[in-house]
């Protein structure tokens, strides 16, 4: 399956940022009337794997894709993306309560550009070696100075090193993830990706669930549908990021990503009931953010990537 077109990919991590936003409005609604946040993450998950399974059996394509992973060649840690995932879905409702969400918002974006920019030049993804331009380190500070503005006037809560440091780590662990699962992508297709990604996410979040009890509970389960499709628009995320990343290498995704999470967070304003409106500092954030995306584009003279000892084959391998 040959990369879309650089626009329509980045369209696509657009709609993956809304669903993105939207995911956490309802995993983090699910696990306050749990009484246990851990349970928003497990629920997410495992709707999440379900639908993959449910591909599994209906798309022969998808059959495919897995029975190629044997043929991959792929090293072994390539197929960890999801523990990135699962990270930052067991960060937020450890840290959210004490940061509060905008120190942990900016600094999951921070640590999410810093680590974009480091693993497109390593060239962990399957688009090769990317230099660090001068408009591509600008972009990333303009993504994080875009944040940092659309959360103006939320509350902040006890600025622990700590658990800033720990968000910081959880936007790092999500641009691994998307290089990750992008080189499984680019070698046996997406939807082998998006399975590996989700197998690996759940035993991980399962463990964690596990070594704290949430599992030994017995909750009382709300009877609203719509809590629980947090799966579904985990899906709809990740398969956006395999998409953008093939075309616009970890950094630029990660930054088109934010612009819908903002974009989504606006709408979700708009229309929940209480809901605060139209948020000037939101808007700002999310159109400064779409212009990091372009900034982040922009090119001097010569290859944007590095070739040579970078070049990859089709598959996503290292060659030369």
């Amino acid at each position: 399956m040959r990369p879309l077109p650089l626009p329509a990919a980045l369209g696509v991590v657009v709609l993956g940022g809304v669903a993105s936003a939207a995911q956490g409005a309802v995993n983090a609604e699910l696990g306050e009337r749990t009484g246990d946040p851990v349970l928003g993450a497990v629920v997410n998950n495992l709707g999440g794997c379900l639908l993959v399974l449910a591909g599994t059996v209906a798309l022969p394509s998808m059959r495919a894709g897995l029975a190629a992973l044997r043929r991959s060649g792929l090293p072994w840690w390539t197929y960890l993306g999801g523990v990135g995932g699962a990270v930052i879905v067991l960060v937020a409702p450890v840290v959210v309560p004490v940061l509060g969400v905008a120190v942990f918002t900016i600094a999951q974006v921070a640590g999410g550009s810093v680590g974009g920019l480091a693993v497109d030049r390593a060239g962990l993804a399957a688009t090769g070696r990317m230099p660090l331009t001068l408009p591509r380190v600008g972009g990333a500070v303009l993504g994080v100075g875009a944040v940092a503005l659309a959360q103006l006037g939320r509350p902040v809560g006890d600025l622990a090193v700590g658990l800033v440091l720990l968000c910081v780590l959880g936007g790092l662990a999500v641009a691994t993830q998307s290089a990750l699962n992008g080189r499984v992508a680019a070698s046996v297709g997406p939807a082998a990706g998006l399975a590996v990604n989700f197998a690996v996410s759940t035993v991980v979040i399962g463990a964690v669930a596990a070594l704290t009890g949430a599992l030994a509970a017995a909750p009382d389960w709300p009877a609203q549908w719509w809590l629980y499709v947090g799966g579904l628009l985990g899906v709809g995320i990740v398969l956006s990021l395999l998409v953008g990343v093939r075309a616009a290498g970890v950094l630029r995704t990660g930054l088109a990503l934010v612009a819908g999470q903002l974009g989504g967070a606006l709408l979700l304003d708009l229309v929940l009931p209480g809901g605060p409106g139209v948020r000037l500092p939101v808007l700002a954030g999310a159109l400064l953010t779409l212009l990091a995306v372009v900034v982040t584009g922009l090119r001097r003279r010569g290859p944007d990537r590095v070739a040579a000892e970078g070049a990859r084959e089709p598959d996503g391998r290292l060659v030369g």
